[in-house]
């Protein structure tokens, strides 16, 4: 599958890219980002991918969350998809920013007229790592992933759906418990039709009831002045409840003062990047 080059920029002795391919699993042109440290020049380093939020693309993380010094120190490679297929021409796909363009959920639409483009966890969960792992110096047994807010979300369901594929899992403000939230029932509705009985498929608190094991570290960080946080979007008391009856670990950090924005994300990113290094450099 061939891949353009659109971007390459030295940060950290490595190398900040972002690519434009094929995707045949969203019918359309994809960018991603993806950093290469300095070791891996010599040789296969672990795989970390990042999902973005509502709005984003993949610039976003790659140039306000800071995180190239830590991922450079610990050798990482880091992978930064889109947050949706782009200009698919499909009626409704630009009328607001919670759906469509810029909001793809990382599910697998199974709703005309989304069904045909809009299959981001197919896309993230298997054609991007096949992607990355036949094009760059990636060892693909040693993978995890972490994201903010729906990123956060998306991350979350792609370890917890997966068990064994991601040796760890992070996120910050990510949105727990979807089937329960204004952003999450909108989506849902719309991508994956009025049966909400299919929703619990792509919710990280209905997944973690039935996870099985407890093989998956989890750190969430979350801020408390955080206005989706207050307005109900986030739930992460839910997820947290689940997990604990589960004895899954999670480690959630509640973070005095800091928001929804990528000024908390920069503040808190060389732990996360540390919180998977652990388990991806082993």
């Amino acid at each position: 599958m061939a891949l353009k080059q659109i971007s390459s920029n030295k940060c950290f002795g490595g190398l900040q890219k972002v690519f434009e391919h094929d995707s045949v699993e969203l019918n359309c042109k994809m960018k991603f980002a993806i950093y290469l440290p300095p070791k891996a020049e010599t040789g296969k380093c672990p795989a970390l991918y990042w999902l973005s939020g509502l709005t984003c693309t993949e610039q976003n993380f790659i140039s306000k969350s800071g995180y190239h010094q830590a991922a450079s120190e610990h050798g990482l490679v880091v992978i930064a998809p889109d947050t949706s297929p782009r200009g698919c021409n499909i009626k409704g796909e630009d009328e607001s920013w919670d759906f469509g363009t810029g909001a793809g959920f990382y599910v697998d639409a199974t709703e005309h007229p989304w069904k045909t483009n809009y299959r981001m966890y197919s896309y993230v969960t298997e054609e991007l790592p096949q992607l990355i792992n036949a094009n760059f110096p990636v060892d693909p047994q040693r993978m995890s992933i972490f994201g903010h807010s729906m990123g956060g979300h998306g991350a979350l369901i792609c370890a917890l759906k997966n068990p064994g594929k991601y040796k760890s899992v992070s996120a910050f403000a990510p949105i727990c418990n979807p089937v329960l939230c204004p952003w999450g029932k909108k989506a849902f509705n719309g991508y994956l039709g009025a049966d909400q009985s299919k929703w619990k498929a792509y919710d990280a608190t209905h997944l973690v009831k039935s996870f099985p094991g407890s093989q998956l570290d989890i750190l969430i960080d979350q801020g408390k002045d955080d206005q989706f946080l207050s307005d109900g979007q986030l739930l992460p008391d839910n997820f947290i409840a689940a997990c604990t009856e589960k004895k899954i670990p999670v480690v959630f950090r509640l973070q005095e003062g800091y928001d929804h924005s990528y000024y908390f994300i920069a503040t808190f990113i060389t732990d996360h990047i540390r919180h998977h290094a652990k388990y991806l450099n082993v």
